[in-house]
């Protein structure tokens, strides 16, 4: 299909002619296209943005930890309180072996940490260097704990994000500097800048420390709030749930059935979740984006027919003077891909205006926390979609002009 330059002025011309009505029957093509690119986008960004609180979690974990009994079991009721101890952490590891990393933690909420005058709010967690396998930390400065701040009890502390902010606003490596955590000095050791909370809330907010040495400071004893486990390459911890809960059940004289009393939470399920979540999302977004993509070249084609019919006596001289039925197609369609083209187009620029916002607005200390923007395959993508609507939308018209006669059409007037 050929388009010279006066073919070009003519298109423009006819669409310029009424330009309110052009710019109307565009604008249902250009509402379609950004709402298409701007869910994608948008849908992206939030994805990102919910695996980051899962990130640098190893799939294949699992968390335990107590809760009321719900089943009677030898004698004693349901709804008995419980609670483990470091020993299960040995009887996984002796029991278990198909698990590879197994991590106690203790965790306390609402503590308050503070550098001179600067305060911070804070959730102490206390646990083993094994944890940085299920958990893996993002360090800005530093280290994390080792074996020996565990032997000796050291009172040293890995701080998140958000609490070296509050606490050093100057900025600068705080490692080696001491801070007061509710009333214990502890020597800063590292600045973790993971995201990634997952059930432990806002990694940001926290104030790593020595399993040994929070039982001694919060006086905690022997117990565990927490068992982080992974499991070793090829397991599947869905099928080892129930051998991890029998091991903790027994030693506590809890029904090893006993689901909701024992909780072990699978990641893996987790992530499956998630997954699937978004894979409904993307088939909403691109159904409600086609859809209104679709009803705006609707809204082309009926216009087409309109603009076909108010010229059935200039598309009879054409026919008068030797225009083939080609031509008045190719005419016709050229108007309709030109309109959904220029409509879409605009359509996908201000969608990427409107996604670059959303990132800005996403940028800390120039770190993009997510991707909001929809790649270039994609944008092509819908530039074709745009171009094929264009082509359908003018098929019918084109159709109606080809079928118009020089004689009905002199009559006509």
């Amino acid at each position: 299909m050929r388009i010279d330059i006066d073919s070009y002025k003519e298109v423009l011309d006819t669409l310029t002619r009424n330009k309110s009505r052009s710019f109307l029957t565009g604008f249902g093509v250009f509402w379609g296209v950004f709402m298409l690119v701007a869910l994608m986008g948008g849908g992206q960004g939030v994805k990102q943005l919910l695996n980051k609180n899962f990130e640098g979690f190893a799939t294949n974990s699992s968390m335990i930890w107590a809760q009321p009994t719900k089943k009677t079991y030898k004698g004693f009721p349901k709804g008995r309180r419980w609670y483990m101890v470091y020993q299960d952490v040995d009887r996984l590891k002796q029991q278990v072996p198909e698990l590879d990393v197994v991590a106690p933690l203790l965790e306390s909420y609402g503590g308050t940490a503070v550098n001179g005058n600067r305060k911070s709010s804070i959730s102490a967690m206390g646990t083993t260097p094994d944890y940085q396998r299920i958990v893996e930390p993002k360090m800005y400065y530093g280290r994390y704990l080792n074996e020996m701040d565990m032997a000796q009890c050291r009172k040293v502390c890995v701080i998140g994000k958000k609490v070296y902010k509050e606490l050093f606003p100057g900025g600068g490596n705080p490692c080696g500097r001491t801070i007061r955590i509710d009333g214990i000095y502890y020597r800063v050791i590292g600045v973790d800048y993971s995201s990634a909370g997952g059930i432990h809330g806002d990694a940001g907010n926290s104030v790593v420390i020595p399993i040994t040495l929070m039982q001694q400071a919060y006086h905690r004893g022997n117990s565990v709030d927490i068992i982080a486990v992974t499991g070793r390459p090829g397991v599947v911890m869905s099928k080892l749930a129930p051998k991890i809960r029998g091991t903790i059940a027994r030693a506590h004289s809890i029904d090893p059935s006993d689901e909701m009393g024992v909780m072990v939470f699978n990641t893996e399920v987790l992530f499956q979740m998630l997954e699937s979540l978004f894979r409904g999302v993307n088939f909403l977004i691109w159904l409600v984006g086609l859809g209104t993509l679709f009803a705006g070249a609707i809204g082309v084609s009926n216009i087409m027919m309109v603009t076909v019919r108010e010229r059935t006596i200039e598309i009879g001289i054409r026919r008068a003077i030797g225009a083939t039925p080609r031509m008045i197609l190719s005419q016709i369609i050229s108007e309709s891909i030109v309109l959904t083209l220029v409509a879409g187009m605009s359509g996908i620029l201000f969608a990427v205006m409107i996604l670059q916002m959303a990132e800005l607005a996403n940028t800390e200390d120039g770190i993009l926390a997510a991707n909001f923007q929809v790649d270039f395959w994609t944008a092509i993508a819908c530039a074709t979609i745009i171009a094929f609507m264009g082509v359908l939308a003018g098929l019918a018209p084109a159709a109606r002009a080809m079928a118009v006669k020089p004689v009905d059409a002199m009559r006509d007037e």
